[in-house]
């Protein structure tokens, strides 16, 4: 399979990307059990298909350590060059408190040593407790090793404008945010993508296919309970579906997308992708990938050759016209961790 150039984004002068990231938050443990050797087998299936871009975390279950074996196994099977091709973007989930050069770099070590790696391409920092302001500390410290040469780029998870502005105005130059941004949820849009244009930050987006719910699944069908709810995905998104305006809605969203794949031949997980991917400053979508388990990888690649009309646009933001605004209710970007 070979994605065209519009699948790629070059996000640094020196990482060419996948516009849609493997997600591996899939292997935490959340999802199932997964077999480590089924699973590399399917993460060489991923990159061959021109999916080459994962985004992992040091608590995502054995993620940094998958990567360290694909990484040897691709080195044993193809050589050193075939690494150039491969790029993984990590985090960093420290518990809020006293931040000390030491101890960030003990746990930016770990991860280079899981992943087997001499420097991270990208290390995208999260923290829980805004009030403790010491993560301020800890990406000075982050940035003095980004100068060491242990991080390529710096970067950061769920923060909202107002801490990514007081971060940029400290000097700390961040590449991108990761934040939720869906159809369901497109509280980005109020603040978070202006100021990320302002200040050439780019977004990568989670939550863009709702863990499944925006799929021909869940079309036409009753309310899940749930006991159907089978992954930590499906639990979390039909919470936000819930806030957003209910079932009732959702299913007339479905109706919508489904009306507009099947226009373009694509499923509806596609134009739910491809809308997000429109979106001013976003670089890329993260989708799981539940590696050993099932793969998407045709269906993603569909995403690369769908374009939305005008008419496709209008549809979707009529539906979204009749929703609560999430804005309103759980506040900007990451704060659904946070309250």
């Amino acid at each position: 399979m070979n994605l065209p150039a519009s699948s790629r984004l070059q996000f640094t002068h020196d990482l060419n990307i996948c516009r849609i990231l493997n997600g591996m938050w899939q292997v935490s443990g959340a999802h199932g059990r997964i077999n480590p050797q089924s699973a590399i087998q399917d993460m060489f299936k991923y990159l061959d298909a021109g999916f080459t871009t994962w985004d992992l975390a040091d608590h995502y279950g054995p993620a940094e350590d998958l990567i360290g074996e694909f990484r040897r196994q691709l080195i044993a099977t193809r050589g050193q060059e075939a690494l150039t091709n491969v790029q993984a973007f990590t985090k960093w989930v420290p518990r809020p408190g006293k931040m000390t050069k030491k101890l960030v770099e003990e746990n930016i070590n770990i991860s280079l040593r899981r992943m087997d790696v001499e420097s991270l391409d990208l290390m995208q920092f999260h923290w829980w407790e805004y009030q403790d302001k010491n993560y301020l500390d800890a990406l000075k410290y982050m940035a003095e090793l980004q100068t060491e040469g242990k991080i390529k780029y710096l970067a950061l998870t769920n923060f909202d404008t107002e801490h990514l502005k007081i971060i940029t105005e400290a000097g700390i130059k961040i590449v991108s945010n990761q934040v939720q941004f869906s159809l369901v949820d497109r509280r980005p849009e109020v603040n978070m993508v202006q100021f990320c244009q302002q200040h050439d930050i780019k977004l990568f987006t989670y939550g863009t296919v709702c863990g499944g719910l925006l799929s021909e699944k869940y079309l036409g069908k009753p309310e899940p309970r749930s006991f159907d709810l089978t992954t930590a995905s499906l639990r979390k998104y039909k919470n936000i579906v819930d806030g957003w305006g209910g079932w009732r809605l959702f299913q007339e969203l479905l109706a919508t997308l489904k009306e507009i794949a099947d226009k373009h031949k694509v499923t509806i997980s596609n134009v739910a992708v491809r809308y997000i991917l429109d979106k001013p400053t976003v670089g890329g979508v993260i989708v799981g990938a539940r590696l050993g388990v099932s793969e998407h990888i045709e269906d993603n690649a569909k995403v690369f050759n769908l374009s939305l009309d005008v008419e496709d646009l209008n549809l979707i933001d009529t539906i979204s016209d009749n929703s609560r605004d999430l804005y309103q209710l759980i506040g900007d970007c990451g704060d659904e961790y946070r309250r």
